[in-house]
């Protein structure tokens, strides 16, 4: 037993603080893919007009974000941090986020204001890296966390599901949006579902429908910085930041079914064991 074990087993306070520490210090480096992105969309906000003012710059910020977001890559697979297995799923995920971006940028969802050379049409290539680093975080969390599930539901239903999402993001803008349909869909497939982790030295659980609920709530919270450092800019934000509408939360949420659902290409969800 190590001494901070020792000193966190003197109380049950301690012992929850002390879990509570590992369980943040493991979300962070699950989600270092996206955390790195995040900084790099934040700093280049900060420092790009500092460096090379009145438009000075060697190369267009999106560019360098571009470059940045492969540095990372590269160097998450060079440390074996992510597997080249992961690292093909994740890959779906740049090229279906990036059809995705295609399509909402063309029916003015959102823009992105400034000029690059690194992009296709009205969307810069690092937009889909923004997609990937929601799939590096799923992957990784699964064995940083030793997660295993219970009452998962059938894969070939999380397929037919994660399809109809897909699907929904694009055909709303002529069809009628099945949203509500989707999210009682979810509901009746995953809730009677449940995760098991381990923080520190206990075995805990959550219900899926929660987790997968937490997780779009950060990513909310992640996309609230990304359009204030104007990676992109919804059209309310066109005459000054204001935070993202809730109701994006919806979004992430359908967005995590298709996340998790591609990585269990990978992943096959494992049985808790007793």
């Amino acid at each position: 037993m190590t001494r901070a074990e020792a000193w966190a087993d003197r109380s049950r306070l301690r012992r929850y603080a002390y879990e509570f520490l590992w369980f943040g210090l493991k979300q962070g480096w699950a989600c270092l893919f996206g955390g790195a992105m995040l900084a790099l969309i934040l700093g280049t906000f900060l420092f790009w007009p500092v460096l090379w003012p009145e438009g000075g710059a060697p190369l267009a910020r999106y560019d360098f974000l571009v470059l940045g977001a492969l540095g990372i890559q590269a160097l998450m697979l060079a440390f074996r941090l992510e597997s080249w297995e992961e690292a093909r799923v994740i890959f779906l995920f740049h090229v279906a986020g990036t059809i995705m971006e295609l399509f909402k940028t063309y029916h003015g969802s959102w823009i992105y204001p400034e000029e690059s050379v690194l992009r296709i049409g009205a969307v810069p290539l690092f937009s889909g890296f923004m997609y990937a680093a929601v799939g590096s975080y799923i992957a990784r969390v699964q064995r940083i966390f030793h997660i295993r599930v219970r009452n998962y539901p059938p894969l070939w239903t999380t397929w037919v599901l994660a399809a109809a999402i897909y699907v929904n993001f694009f055909a709303h803008h002529w069809l009628p949006d099945v949203r509500l349909a989707l999210f009682a869909a979810t509901g009746l497939l995953f809730m009677r579902g449940w995760f098991y982790f381990t923080a520190d030295r206990t075995r805990r659980s959550m219900p899926l429908l929660l987790g997968y609920g937490l997780v779009a709530l950060f990513i909310w919270f992640a996309e609230n910085l990304g359009t204030f450092a104007r990676a992109w800019v919804y059209p309310g934000q066109s005459d000054g930041w204001e935070m993202v509408s809730l109701n994006k939360l919806g979004a992430w949420f359908l967005l995590m079914i298709i996340s998790v659902v591609l990585v269990s290409i990978v992943h096959r969800p494992e049985e808790e064991a007793g």
